[in-house]
């Protein structure tokens, strides 16, 4: 087969398609004739030698694909060959065939075909197991979505508006704003040019941010606390902005809140599975419904992995970029 190899840590152009070894299905997994995989910020950081894949996963960027199932291992019930599916993965998306335990695949949400799929597993599982699970979102709170124009972000504003929640966005540029408002968001903050917290607490009439996603990390961990309701939670879900900062532990107690910092990657098995089957149970339904729609900014050939990298570095899309077998 043939997958997008890392011949070197660097640039986007270290990336190449290139023949390699067929990947054998273990007992608990299925071999996927991969259609689309999708860009994550999690594959750059790959490229550039700074996220390790899991030891014994595939060494090839790509955490979700979708497509038809081409084997199945012996201890496999309920999945057969010929079925399509998309799935959450631990790596080797970017490639045309990928093993990956059954637990990890999802069918395909009514209404979607198999290639628009591929902008979903990732986005879902994460937004779900954050917001949800971990922040525990409810209907009638505030929470404040940072990368609002994102491939998390604009799947996260959806979820939150199905959810009863009232949503709050950053974004750097007045289309991407506009493009999280056309998807429900309530509170548009433009970081470049206005303080994320003033806005929020002058939009909240000084509540603050129940829940806040954010996808930069260190760089945020201050201000973040200073938007931060009472009894707020803050969920980490990316390091763009840095991984070390300072915590003010008095401003966190004075409003009892809290801080959790996830990722799905190296998650056991069993847990990446209670995942994936809380999402097609309550996420699925949603998507079926029209509440929530898979936003595609464009498909790239996966063979010019390293074009769709360039794309997503530059961060003037808005959604998801795929890869296209």
């Amino acid at each position: 087969m043939h997958a997008v190899v890392i011949t070197e840590f660097g640039k986007p152009e270290v990336l190449v398609w290139s023949e390699v070894d067929t990947p054998i299905p273990a007992p608990d997994e299925v071999l996927i004739r991969v259609t689309a995989s999708a860009v994550n910020r999690a594959d750059l950081l790959q490229r550039q030698g700074f996220y390790e894949p899991p030891p014994g996963s595939s060494p090839y960027p790509g955490l979700e694909c979708s497509g038809v199932i081409e084997d199945v291992g012996s201890g496999v019930t309920g999945w057969s060959v010929g079925d399509e599916c998309c799935a959450l993965l631990s790596g080797g998306g970017y490639a045309e065939l990928v093993a990956v335990p059954a637990g990890q695949l999802m069918p395909l949400p009514i209404g979607v075909d198999v290639v628009t799929a591929a902008a979903l597993p990732e986005v879902a599982c994460t937004v779900w197991s954050n917001l949800i699970d971990t922040a525990r979102l409810t209907a009638g709170e505030t929470v404040l979505i940072h990368g609002g124009g994102s491939g998390i972000g604009t799947f996260a504003i959806q979820f939150a508006r199905a959810r009863g929640a009232r949503v709050a966005v950053t974004a750097g540029s007045a289309e991407k704003l506009q493009a999280c408002a056309d998807l429900g968001a309530d509170i548009l903050i433009n970081y470049r040019e206005q303080d994320f917290v003033e806005a929020i607490r002058t939009a909240t009439d000084g509540h603050g941010a129940d829940v806040i996603l954010d996808n930069m990390g260190a760089e945020y961990l201050a201000r973040n606390i200073s938007a931060l309701a009472t009894n707020g939670r803050i969920a980490v879900i990316g390091l763009q902005g840095g991984v070390k900062a300072e915590l003010d532990l008095g401003r966190l107690m004075a409003t009892r809140g809290s801080v959790s910092a996830t990722s799905l990657r190296a998650r056991p098995a069993d847990d990446k599975a209670r995942i994936c089957s809380a999402v097609v149970e309550n996420v699925w339904p949603l998507i079926a419904s029209g509440a929530i729609k898979p936003i595609i900014d464009r498909s790239i050939p996966m063979s010019d992995a390293a074009e769709a990298h360039r794309v997503v570095t530059a961060s003037d899309h808005v959604g998801k970029v795929l890869l296209r077998t």
